[in-house]
């Protein structure tokens, strides 16, 4: 019986990561891969990771992390905000990779019957740090600290006035659909920021916070019956549980970062372990 894995911010750029992806091969024909954003920067290192791993693994589901979304001046397709994210749609398509904006995919696996909901919904800057009660507040504080999100200068919103704008359309149309899934059946959430402020609290640096979501989703594990939470982002791979709800952080990261490990990359990671592997 085949196993739903998943993993994060795979950054392909990187030659040590590339080799990485290049070595994800499933424990059998039947393995289901959930990608939860940030493969690359480019089209082109998007398109060949894609490739490589709907070619290996039997369903392959992406969302966007804001990396993908990101305009690089070095990046011959130089499509903004909504239309880029369209492009990448019509890619995954080509390719055979479901997305956001296909019909929820039902995983009949082990743990399963689950229905897998694949979710793009930004952030609005509502996870401030303590003591912080304004987006301005805390945009100004980030700026003085020097911990600025890159998105500032690269994530446009086209056509939508602003990031937090696109992010409240994209809630409506998630929740719009989300309402018609089969409500008999429990979720897999998988969501490139995480849907919980909590897990943001061990960030190095508090500032970045406003960047990894929105409350607006702090209840939706609840209200929409998920046996599992899947995100990445922060690059701190770890599990947490939310009123009994699995959230696992699957990221790879920077090579920087996953080195330092006590426990080196390996293969994505299972999306529903037994109940008795809380950790």
């Amino acid at each position: 019986m085949g196993e739903l894995l998943a993993v994060s911010d795979l950054h392909v750029a990187y030659a040590e990561n590339r080799k990485l992806v290049e070595g994800f091969v499933p424990g059998s024909d039947e393995d289901w891969l959930l990608l939860a954003g940030d493969v690359g920067e480019l089209v082109e290192d998007i398109d060949w990771a894609l490739r490589l791993l709907k070619e290996r693994f039997r369903t392959v589901v992406w969302v966007p992390g804001n990396h993908e979304l990101w305009t690089p001046g070095r990046d011959p397709v130089q499509a903004r905000g909504v239309r880029r994210y369209e492009l990448l749609v019509e890619l995954c398509r080509e390719i055979g990779v479901l997305t956001p904006e296909d019909p929820y995919p039902v995983w009949r696996g082990a743990g399963g019957p689950v229905t897998v909901v694949p979710l793009f919904l930004l952030y609005d800057y509502t996870f401030w740090p303590p003591g912080i009660s304004s987006k301005e507040e805390a945009l100004a504080r980030a700026y003085e600290a020097h911990v600025v999100c890159t998105d500032e200068y690269l994530l446009h919103p086209d056509p939508y006035p602003s990031r937090e704008a696109w992010c409240a359309d994209r809630l409506a149309l998630t929740e719009r659909r989300l309402a018609e899934r089969d409500p008999a059946l429990p979720t897999v959430l998988v969501n490139h920021f995480p849907l919980v402020q909590e897990v943001t609290r061990i960030l190095r640096y508090p500032e970045f916070a406003q960047w990894c979501g929105t409350v607006r989703t702090a209840d939706w594990h609840t209200r929409y019956n998920a046996a599992a939470v899947v995100y990445g982002h922060l690059h701190i791979p770890r599990v947490n549980w939310f009123d009994g709800v699995r959230f696992a952080e699957v990221s790879l990261g920077y090579p920087r970062e996953w080195r330092r490990r006590d426990v080196p990359p390996g293969r994505p990671r299972p999306v529903l372990p037994s109940r008795a592997d809380r950790r």
